[in-house]
């Protein structure tokens, strides 16, 4: 007995199209995802998936969705912060995290 779920075809297509465009990258290791962090000109950053779960950093996603709703103009999730904030966040994420 076969299921059908048609969301799972509607998904994959979305997928190969985000990859076609550029907007996948192949560059970003397993267990990390990449953010996109500045005010007026934006760094990318690999961020490890274990943040997620972290407070300091749901705020900063918090920051984000108030901002940019799902409409990321770097085609990425973009954070809108400053960069030495964001890296010194994450120097005591990781601080914490060891």
């Amino acid at each position: 007995m076969a299921f059908r779920l048609p969301g799972i075809n509607h998904g994959k297509q979305q997928i190969l199209r985000r990859k076609e465009a550029g907007l996948i990258s192949k560059n970003v290791p397993k267990g990390y995802f990449a953010v996109y962090v500045g005010e007026e000109q934006k760094k990318r950053f690999l961020v490890p998936i274990s943040y997620l779960k972290e407070p300091a950093f749901q705020d900063l996603l918090s920051m984000a969705e108030e901002e940019y709703e799902f409409n990321h103009p770097m085609g990425g999730l973009t954070i809108p912060c400053r960069e030495d904030i964001f890296t010194d966040l994450t120097s005591r994420l990781n601080n914490n995290g060891s």
